[in-house]
């Protein structure tokens, strides 16, 4: 073989691999995610809520399957957050986001699950939008870019709890959709309950369509 063509076949195996590379940083923490939580229900090792602050730091799910640990979930406040036991979530919750000012959204969606301003605070009558992403480009959009990214797995039936100002507000999801692409009827829709509405693109990575997850309140 000519150097050329050695040459060609050692630049077209680091292009290879380079892609490979860049395939399993993409997909890499929607595959674990998916990935544990199949794991975590085979082994029955759901989530669950632990609101003591002298809990220990719980284990991965892995770890918890191979260990046979109880997987638990701390809100990351009191103050506004939200907790999803069934897809491991626990996560801040950024209130009265414009949900018009891309820029501004985007900054908030950094920090947590972003709150429509506009709509009802967690607590109150009427409609509580909260949206956030379901990505793969974590290491572009930070932390929580992955936050919703099982959000499908929800049923009706499942909790989702919200935390504000020092209260606790229980949810069950009643409903579970998907609309093409932008859609702002969830978040104008009107109604005197306590209702939940969660947003997020699906399928991850894409903005091809949103998927909309209901909840009323329960006491």
């Amino acid at each position: 073989m000519s150097k050329i063509g050695k040459s060609l076949r050692i630049s077209s195996n680091f292009l290879i691999i380079g892609a490979l590379a860049l395939f399993l940083r993409a997909l890499g923490p929607f595959a674990y995610q998916e990935l544990s939580y199949v794991a975590t229900k085979a082994w029955n090792r759901g989530w669950q809520l632990n609101t003591s602050a002298a809990s220990e730091t719980a284990p991965k799910p892995l770890q918890a399957v191979i260990t046979r640990r109880p997987l638990t979930l701390q809100p990351v406040n009191a103050e506004s957050s939200i907790v999803i036991e069934k897809i491991g979530v626990s996560a801040p919750i950024v209130i009265n986001v414009d949900a018009d000012d891309s820029a501004e959204y985007k900054e908030a969606l950094k920090e947590g699950v972003a709150h429509a301003s506009g709509s009802a605070l967690p607590g109150s009558p009427g409609n509580t939008f909260l949206f956030a992403h379901s990505s793969l480009n974590f290491w572009e959009l930070g932390k929580y870019a992955t936050v919703f990214n099982l959000l499908g797995k929800l049923e009706a039936g499942d909790p989702i709890i919200l935390f504000y100002k020092n209260k606790r507000f229980d949810y069950e999801v009643i409903d579970k959709r998907i609309v093409p692409g932008f859609n702002t009827l969830p978040l104008l829709r009107q109604t005197t309950l306590p209702v939940l509405t969660l947003q997020t693109c699906t399928p991850p990575g894409t903005t091809i369509n949103r998927l909309i997850v209901t909840a009323k309140a329960v006491e």
